[in-house]
C-alpha cells in the first residue's frame, strides 16, 4: 500500500528493534503529491480499524487511517494544521468484536528529560534524579497522563507494559536518548494506581522488569510497579523540621529503639495480618513515646520480595513496602512520629541487592548495576550481587535514593548496612577470589568516594539529620568529615563494644574475674569515633537466642544480669540503641514472622525490666553527663578499672560543666558488697537516684537509701571516698549534692 514510511524502519518496529519509534510513530510532516502534509502514524496490533479524530481540521469528523502493514501498523494522511498551532488529534480504535476506544496518541508529545538532565545523569550528579526517572505524573497541554523513564543503555529496545496495554510489550515502545542510554515515554490518560514494568529486549532475550525508581509496588509476591503520586501529602512537621535544621543531635540525648514494623506487634484478632503504617503511627508511636526513645530505627522498609530477608534484600529501592500500605500511609507515619517528638531513621542497603529476575540483576541483559566479574560482583555470604560503585548512574542511583527519602518522607537519618563489606575488596573472600585496586590494595576506593559524597550530599542538602554508619572493623575516621579524610558519618555502631560486652555478660559471674578486660578494653578506644552502642537484631537471631536467655543465672539472676547490661549501657560513653522486645526481656529469639511476645507483661520480672529502661531513657534526659559529652575523653573518668577480683566497675561521667558530674558503681557478681570504698572528686553529700536492684525492677533493694555522706579518706588516687553499698549483679548512680 502506498506509503512515506520506508520498509525498514516498519520491520524494526514490528520486530522490536527500533531505538527510536518516535522516527516512524506519531505526526510527521511529509510531500503528498504538490503539497505538504501531516501524516499520523500508530502501531496498533489489536485494531482491526482505526481513525483519526482531529477536531481542528475536520470538526471532530473521524478521518479514516489506513493499515499499511499487517502488523497492525495505520496510517492516514491529514491537511497541516495552521502554522504555529500545535497539532491535537486523537485516536480512535475498534477490535475484531467491535469495541471502539479512544485515546491520545503516545508519540505526539514531547519527552520530558532535557540534554542537561541526561548530561547530569552520566555525569553521575543528579542528585534528584527521583524527578526525572520512574514514572512521573505529568500533565502535557491539559492532557495528564504519567511520563516513564528507564536506564538500560546496552538493550535492543524497551517497551512499557502495564494493565493498561494487556501487558503487550508491542504496543508502547519506548524512545532511546543517544548515547546517554535512558529510554523515555509519556503515556496520556494514566493516572495513579497504574500497573506497569519495563519489557527490554536484549539480543533475542526479552524479559520484563520492575521500575527502578517506582515509587510504589504491587504486595509481594507480585512484582510490579505501581504509579503513585508523592507530592500530595499535606506535612504537620514544620517545627520538627526546622528545629532539625538548627540543633545538634549528636550532643543530645539519643536512644535508637530498633523496629521492624512487620512483628512489633499483630491485631489480637488475626495474628496473621500485618499492622498498617497508620495503625503502626499510632500504637508505637505511643509507646516509644512512653518508653522515652528519642528515635524509632526501622529495619528496611523499601519494597522485598522476600519476608525473611527483613527487607536487607531490596528490589524497591524508592517504593516503601505495600505490605503496611501506600508511600502516602508511610508519609503520615513519619509526620505522626515528628509530632509527637519522635525521629525516624532507615536501615538503608547500598551494599548488595538479590537476584530476583524482576530486579536490578542483569537490568539490560548486561551486568549493569552490578561487576560483571564475580570477583567484584558477588556477595558469597548473602548469595547477593555488589553494586558497580565506579559508574557513574550506578552511584547516582544509590545517591539520589538516600536522598530521596530525606526529601519525598522527611527521614531523619539513614543508618547504612554492612559498610564493611563495601570498603574492603577481599571482604569475606580468600586470596586469589578477589582484585585488587589499581594501587594493588584491599580497598575498593570507588565505594569509598561514594560513601564520602554520599555523606557531603546529604548534610549539605539536609542539614541535621543523620547518617550511621554499621562498621565492624577497625577503619579509621569513619564518623569524621570528609575534609579531613573521614568517610563523613555521623555515627558509627560500636560494633566492638557490643560483642566484647556480650561476650562478658555470657561468662558465669563466678568466672567473670578472668575476662575483665573485656569490659575495660572498649575505653581505649571509645572516643576515636561517634559511637553508637547497638543491642540489634543481629544479636537475638540465628540461633544466639534473646537477650536474657544468653546471660546466666537462676531466674531471678537472668533478670539482674539484664538490668545491669542495660544500666551499663546507658551510663557507657555513646549514644544508645535496643532492638524491640529486648526492653521488656523477650524470652524467645526474635521471629520477623510472629508478634512480640506482649504476654509476658502479666509477668513483674517483665514489667521491671520494661520499667528499668523507660526510666534510663528519663535519667539520660534529665542528666547532661549522660548525653553530653558522648564523644570525648572529657566526658568519661575511671575511678577504679582494675578491681578484676570483685568485678566491680566504677567511673565518672561529666557534662559540658565539668562540676556536673555522675559516679557509676557497677556490682558484675551476685554477692553484695557492704562495704565497698570507692573514691570520689569532692566532699559532699551523694544522693543515689538510679539503683537497678529496687523492688520497683524487680530487684532485691540493697542500695545506698537517699544517699551517703563522703568521707575524708582518700582512695583511688581522690581526695575522698564513699562506703558504699554494691548490691548483687547491679549498677547504681549517684550523683554529687553540695
Amino acid at each position: 500500500m502506498r506509503t512515506t514510511v520506508a520498509l525498514e524502519k516498519v520491520g524494526r518496529l514490528i520486530e522490536g528493534r527500533d531505538e527510536n519509534p518516535f522516527d516512524l510513530l506519531g505526526p510527521h510532516e511529509v510531500v503528498d503529491g504538490d503539497r505538504r502534509a501531516l501524516a499520523v502514524r500508530a502501531y496498533l496490533p489489536h485494531s482491526a480499524q482505526a481513525w483519526i479524530v482531529d477536531p481542528v481540521a475536520s470538526a471532530g469528523v473521524p478521518r479514516p487511517m489506513r493499515r499499511i502493514h499487517p502488523a497492525g501498523l495505520f496510517e492516514a494522511i491529514c491537511p497541516l494544521p495552521p502554522e504555529g498551532a500545535p497539532t491535537k488529534y486523537l485516536l480512535q480504535t475498534a477490535d475484531d468484536r467491535g469495541n471502539f476506544s479512544t485515546m491520545h496518541d503516545p508519540y505526539a508529545f514531547p519527552h520530558l528529560m532535557t540534554e542537561y538532565d541526561l548530561y547530569l545523569l552520566n555525569e553521575g550528579k543528579h542528585w534528584h534524579s527521583y524527578d526525572r526517572l520512574g514514572a512521573q505524573l505529568r500533565s502535557i497541554d491539559g492532557v495528564d497522563g504519567v511520563n516513564f523513564a528507564v536506564w538500560a543503555p546496552n538493550a535492543t529496545s524497551v517497551s512499557l507494559v502495564g494493565d493498561f496495554n494487556a501487558w503487550d510489550g508491542r504496543r508502547h515502545p519506548m524512545r532511546k536518548h543517544i548515547p546517554s542510554g535512558f529510554w523515555e515515554l509519556f503515556v496520556p490518560g494514566l493516572g495513579e494506581g497504574t500497573l506497569y514494568k519495563f519489557q527490554i529486549k536484549h539480543g533475542d532475550w526479552v524479559f520484563e522488569k520492575s521500575d527502578p525508581y517506582g515509587f510504589a509496588a504491587e504486595l509481594p509476591p507480585r512484582t510490579a510497579s505501581k504509579v503513585a503520586n508523592l507530592d500530595r501529602y499535606l506535612w504537620h512537621d514544620n517545627e520538627w523540621m526546622a528545629r532539625r535544621r538548627e540543633t545538634s543531635a549528636l550532643d543530645a540525648p539519643m536512644a535508637f529503639y530498633e523496629v521492624h514494623l512487620g512483628s512489633w506487634k499483630r491485631p489480637g484478632e488475626d495474628p496473621h495480618r500485618w499492622l498498617t503504617y497508620r495503625e503502626l503511627a499510632h500504637d508505637l508511636v505511643e509507646y516509644a513515646k512512653w518508653m522515652g526513645f528519642t528515635h524509632l530505627e526501622l529495619l528496611p522498609v523499601s519494597e522485598h520480595p522476600f519476608s525473611g530477608s527483613w527487607g536487607y534484600q531490596t528490589v524497591g529501592y524508592f517504593a516503601p513496602t505495600s505490605r503496611y500500605g501506600t508511600p502516602e500511609d508511610f508519609m503520615y507515619f513519619v509526620d505522626h512520629c515528628h509530632q509527637n517528638g519522635l525521629g525516624v531513621v532507615l536501615d538503608w542497603v547500598p551494599a548488595h541487592f538479590p537476584r530476583d529476575g524482576h530486579g536490578l540483576r542483569l537490568f539490560d541483559g548486561t551486568a549493569l548495576y552490578e561487576h560483571a566479574d564475580p570477583r567484584k560482583g558477588e556477595h558469597r555470604d548473602w548469595g547477593t550481587l555488589i553494586f558497580n560503585y565506579g559508574r557513574h548512574e550506578v552511584s547516582n542511583f544509590l545517591l539520589s535514593n538516600a536522598l530521596f527519602w530525606l526529601d519525598k518522607y522527611h527521614i531523619d537519618g539513614l543508618r547504612v548496612d554492612a559498610v564493611a563489606s563495601m570498603i574492603y575488596l577481599d571482604y569475606s573472600r580468600e586470596p586469589g577470589e578477589w582484585i585488587p585496586n589499581q594501587f594493588g590494595g584491599r580497598e575498593n576506593l570507588e565505594a569509598i568516594s561514594f560513601l564520602k559524597e554520599l555523606n557531603e550530599q546529604a548534610h549539605l542538602q539536609h542539614p541535621g539529620v543523620l547518617t550511621i554508619a554499621e562498621e565492624s572493623t577497625a577503619w579509621p575516621s569513619v564518623s569524621r568529615p570528609t575534609y579531613v579524610g573521614g568517610l563523613g558519618f555521623s555515627l558509627k555502631w560500636n560494633m566492638g563494644w557490643m560483642n566484647d560486652t556480650i561476650r562478658y555478660m555470657r561468662h558465669d559471674p563466678v568466672h567473670r574475674k578472668y575476662h575483665h578486660d573485656e569490659l575495660t578494653f572498649s575505653l581505649i578506644y571509645a572516643f576515636h569515633e561517634n559511637f553508637v552502642l547497638p543491642l540489634s537484631h543481629d544479636e537475638v537471631v540465628h540461633g544466639k537466642g534473646s537477650l536474657l536467655d544468653q546471660v546466666p543465672g537462676d531466674l531471678w539472676q537472668k533478670f539482674a544480669n539484664l538490668r545491669l547490661l542495660y544500666a551499663y549501657m546507658w551510663t557507657h560513653p555513646g549514644k544508645k540503641l535496643l532492638f524491640m522486645g529486648c526492653e521488656f526481656g523477650q524470652w524467645n529469639e526474635w521471629n520477623y514472622d510472629t508478634s512480640l511476645q506482649w504476654h509476658l507483661m502479666q509477668w513483674e520480672s517483665h514489667q521491671g525490666v520494661q520499667k528499668l529502661v523507660a526510666d534510663l531513657n528519663k535519667l539520660m534526659h534529665r542528666e547532661p553527663a549522660l548525653f553530653q559529652v558522648d564523644f570525648d575523653y572529657t566526658g568519661f573518668e575511671w575511678i577504679d578499672c582494675h578491681n578484676y577480683d570483685e568485678s566491680v566497675l566504677g567511673y565518672i561521667r561529666r557534662a559540658k560543666d565539668p562540676g556536673d558530674f555522675l559516679v557509676v558503681c557497677c556490682n558484675f557478681t551476685p554477692t553484695p558488697r557492704l562495704e565497698h570504698r570507692m573514691g570520689v572528686p569532692e566532699m559532699c553529700w551523694y544522693e543515689e537516684i538510679f539503683n537497678t536492684d529496687s523492688t520497683y525492677y524487680g530487684g532485691s533493694n540493697l542500695g545506698n537509701g537517699p544517699g551517703i555522706m563522703a568521707e575524708e579518706i582518700p582512695s583511688h588516687g581522690r581526695p575522698c571516698s564513699l562506703k558504699l553499698v554494691l548490691p548483687p549483679l547491679a549498677l547504681t548512680v549517684l550523683k554529687p549534692r553540695r
